[in-house]
């Protein structure tokens, strides 16, 4: 069975953007560069013909795993979250208890992590280790640098 997808309402209208953009503008540009390619003679020899081939497959690539997770994809709705625990689209206000620090964290989707804007993936070595936390919890993150000592201050939405 496949693995459902899921998105925030701003994902899933990001994701339906960047398919139609895909479909309605980049894939008649290489079209064009594979007509203007095939125009200028000998196929065999023909390196731009060759390198907008291959872009054009690229670009199908992407679009067949863009739609697919498009299929895939459902709407959180927020109001049935449970905001006693961490889940997607939870806000989690942790203490790094290594380095007495307190950091901000919105736990996503793969497809909507942005480390910069404090989007983690909820599968991430981190997000993965405070899913189903709740207030006051201490979670031992084995992470790249080490393992590291988290106390859940927060959860919102």
């Amino acid at each position: 069975m496949s693995e459902i997808v899921y998105l925030t309402k701003e994902g899933y209208d990001n994701l339906k953007k960047e398919i139609e953009h895909l479909q309605k503008v980049q894939r008649p540009a290489i079209s064009a560069q594979i007509a203007e390619a095939r125009d200028k003679g000998d196929l065999s020899e023909n390196a731009e013909y060759d390198a907008a081939k291959e872009a054009q497959g690229l670009l199908e690539a992407k679009i067949a795993k863009l739609n697919d997770m498009f299929a895939k994809a459902r709407v959180i709705d927020e109001s049935k979250l449970d905001i006693s625990k961490v889940n997607l689209l939870s806000k989690v206000k942790v203490k790094n208890l290594n380095a007495n620090r307190e950091m901000e964290y919105m736990i996503v989707s793969e497809k909507e992590a942005d480390m910069k804007l404090g989007k983690i993936s909820s599968k991430s070595a981190i997000g993965s280790g405070l899913m189903g936390k709740a207030k006051g919890d201490i979670v031992e993150i084995s992470v790249p640098a080490g393992i590291v000592k988290l106390e859940i201050i927060s959860i919102s939405l």
